[in-house]
């Protein structure tokens, strides 16, 4: 009986699949057929005019326009002769191999397609031929609908038989679109490589052929590595198709894709040319702001959407902020560089930029040193126990790799050790030299971690540890509150490249020494966690963002961005508390402006990088010193300073800008820090804790009424102003106490380590 009752379930079962699923694709595949086949007494419809290419248009906070971003805003026109046999066959060979065998559409794989899509009740698969994403572009559009992929593949039909094939194929790559505002072969040839489609190379052919069928993720400016893929992809195509010669495949293969903002290209290569853009006013904010809006809405959008966006730049900072760093490098030459970065604390709004000393010129031309990038190690190979952000591309990085940023990585070590319980009265051994457990010295690393200029001895709290950059305390903090929590902390406070591997970094206290590359930009908007209580606003360059027809997409004028609650606030103002002794009376005195401030000085193994990363309640500012083509060449004997530690040139470099960018904002205090509450479960302990002794007492500055900073701009609709009469110039403050080269700025207390790690 149950076996019986179990046999009719299952013919049940079958019979509700089959007229369920097979029959309704059965009789979709039939009627599709019947409409390819039968004569259809309906002529081919007008193809829809091209698609409008409008430039994005970008304003300064006070509406003022600064950029037009478009690339190749129009297509070129090209006579069907002008398109090389090479560039079809590239197109058909990774787009459509049956093109001229088939009757517009592939039967096959459009009955393939249509029953995914009867059983998903939506379009779920591909299946186009060149014909019919022709028809999809010129007659039916884009709309995902079961309605308009039968439209398509009917018109595709008829029209195969009215029209050649090659007609079809020259109209088709007449108007395909390729990236970059680029629609038809003529316009990306020129947009691409400045030269006329006749001309194209086969290597040329299969990069333009490669873009079709996603522009963006294959994008050669955006995305080098996944275009170059994707070209040699096509080639091998064309190789097994026959299109190719394997003499001509193997010297295809090596004129790999190059991107001329780099540099002169290779005898051997692609070379693509950056787009045609007017040189802005502030070429590294800018740039940003690209970087910025193509990570969001993609580059299709940004170049040709005809968007308004209205940005946070500050002109007034940003010229001190240019003009501190031409000062510090005056006298000096390329590749040493200097980078800088400006961040609202309480909104997340980016004030001021500099990726370079001539960003958008020189070797640096496409490399935003403010942006930093991401170091990933080799996939599989080790442990990651915290990740970074910016390996899965969601986060805007400027072309390079980011910097070590020493010592000013010991505030996330410390925030760490407060969460855990610990308090700045915490004492620690202070050896002069502290051994790395497990190490083994080769002709690279000492296994030593040293505080070079001799402070150290005795012991220390973590409060002076800090003030004067005590690399050996901060070395057995971080083993005692772990490198995992403590890359935690940093990724949650803002450095997107933070990230921790027991087997790559270990945790044997050069973790706490900033081994982790890191940008201006991150080091900025984690600081200013610490000034804004804990409270986390994602950094950003937009005010509003309006499209052409009005709609609002962006509006953090009316409402001020989201916050986010990262770290306790009294963790948060007790880190700020001691770092204001590192410019009161530490590494850090040539950054005293004279009102409530706090920051770190940092400086990497062999001086090749130098640091400060400071801020005030309203502006939380990092400059990065350093060589661009390198992080092996020292920072030495430069303008009169002998040794370039963070609490040198960095430091005065820092004083000078904010000194003139907060000219004419009122001072105002952090405020006292809260009482710190000791977490539940067990508390860590240094390795040994010798009795706390009281440290020396600090008087507050004097500080005059404070205020907020202004944040939200007079401007509150993306329209210029009219044309000024008068023009009013900002004057910067006086110098630092201590300049390059003079005793008080060459004295910064040392904070390197001996260890040199090989990435």
């Amino acid at each position: 009986m149950v076996l019986r009752a179990l046999r009719l379930l299952f013919r049940t079962v079958f019979l509700l699949v089959t007229v369920g699923m097979v029959v309704p694709a059965v009789v979709g595949a039939t009627v599709l057929v019947t409409l390819l086949f039968l004569p259809l007494p309906a002529s081919i419809p007008q193809p829809k005019p091209a698609a409008a290419i409008l430039p994005t248009q970008v304003y300064d906070r006070a509406g003022n326009l600064i950029a037009t971003f478009r690339a190749f805003d129009q297509s070129i026109p090209v006579r069907k002769a002008d398109i090389p046999t090479v560039l079809k066959e590239a197109v058909i060979s990774i787009e459509d191999r049956n093109f001229y065998k088939h009757g517009g559409i592939d039967i096959r794989g459009s009955v393939r397609a249509l029953v995914a899509d009867i059983r998903s009740n939506r379009t779920v698969q591909g299946g186009s031929t060149i014909t019919q994403q022709y028809v999809k572009n010129a007659y039916t559009g884009n709309s995902r609908t079961l309605a308009r992929k039968v439209r398509e593949a009917v018109l595709a039909s008829e029209l195969d038989r009215e029209t050649s094939k090659d007609e079809i194929l020259y109209r088709y790559l007449s108007t395909i679109y390729l990236g970059d505002g680029s629609y038809g072969a003529g316009a990306a040839a020129e947009n691409y490589f400045r030269e006329p489609v006749n001309d194209l190379t086969p290597s040329q052919a299969a990069m333009l052929a490669g873009l079709i069928a996603a522009p963006s993720r294959w994008a050669p400016r955006e995305n080098p590595d996944a275009a170059e893929n994707r070209r040699e992809l096509v080639l091998d195509k064309m190789l097994q198709q026959g299109y190719l010669t394997p003499d001509q495949h193997a010297a295809a293969m090596t004129d790999r894709v190059w991107l001329l903002a780099k540099g002169p290209a290779p005898a051997q290569s692609t070379a693509v040319y950056p787009p045609r853009t007017d040189q802005p006013k502030y070429p590294a904010f800018v740039d940003y702001v690209q970087r910025y809006l193509i990570a969001k809405y993609g580059p299709e959008l940004v170049f040709q959407g005809g968007l308004r966006v209205q940005t946070t730049l500050d002109p007034a900072v940003q010229a001190a902020a240019d003009k501190a760093v031409q000062d510090s490098l005056q006298g000096t030459a390329e590749p040493l560089e200097m980078a800088m970065s400006a961040v609202e604390p309480s909104t997340g709004f980016v004030d001021a930029i500099v990726g370079g000393r001539q960003f958008g010129q020189g070797p640096f031309a496409d490399v935003n040193l403010a942006l930093g990038g991401c170091f990933q190690p080799t996939p599989g190979k080790y442990t990651i126990e915290v990740s970074a952000t910016c390996w899965n591309g969601s986060t805007v990085t400027g072309g390079g790799s980011g910097r070590q940023p020493g010592s000013a990585w010991k505030p996330f070590v410390l925030a760490t050790a407060l969460t855990k319980g610990m308090t700045p009265d915490t004492v620690y051994p202070a050896p002069t030299v502290l051994p790395i457990p497990n190490c083994k010295p080769d002709a690279t690393t000492s296994c030593t971690i040293a505080n070079n200029e001799g402070e150290g001895g005795g012991s220390s709290d973590l409060r002076h540890a800090m003030w004067y950059s005590i690399n050996t305390v901060y070395a057995q903090v971080v083993r005692d509150v772990g490198c995992k929590e403590t890359g935690e902390t940093a990724k949650r406070l803002g450095v997107t490249s933070a990230w921790y591997s027991p087997q790559f970094q270990t945790c044997s206290g050069t973790y706490a020494l900033g081994v982790v590359d890191v940008s201006p930009l991150d080091m900025a908007s984690a600081y200013g966690v610490f000034a804004n209580h804990g409270n986390r606003a994602e950094p950003t360059p937009i005010l509003k963002i309006i499209d052409p027809a009005n709609h609002v997409l962006v509006d953090n004028i009316a409402t001020k961005p989201a916050t986010t609650s990262v770290l306790a606030p009294g963790v948060a103002d007790t880190v700020t508390d001691v770092l204001r002794g590192v410019i009161t009376g530490g590494t850090g005195t040539a950054a005293d402006i004279g009102r409530p401030a706090a920051g770190k000085t940092g400086t990497t193994s062999n001086f090749t990088n130098a640091w400060f990363v400071g801020y005030t309640p309203t502006l939380s500012t990092a400059v990065w010193m350093g060589y661009g083509t390198n992080e092996s060449t020292p920072l030495r004997n430069i303008r009169g300073v002998s040794a370039v530690f963070g609490g040198t040139i960095p430091a005065v470099t820092w004083h000078a800008f904010m000194t003139a960018a907060l000219a004419s904002v009122p001072a105002s205090d952090f405020g006292q820090p809260a009482p710190l509450l000791a977490p539940a479960g067990q508390l860590p302990t240094a390795s040994t804790l010798p009795a706390v002794v009281a440290g020396p007492a600090r008087p507050q500055p004097d500080t005059g009424p404070g205020g907020p900073y202004v944040v939200i701009p007079p401007v509150a609709r993306l329209v210029p102003p009219p044309p000024a009469t008068t023009t009013t110039t900002t004057t910067p403050g006086a110098g630092p106490p201590g300049s390059p080269g003079s005793p008080g700025s060459s004295t910064s207390a040392p904070e390197t380590t001996t260890t040199t790690l090989r990435r």
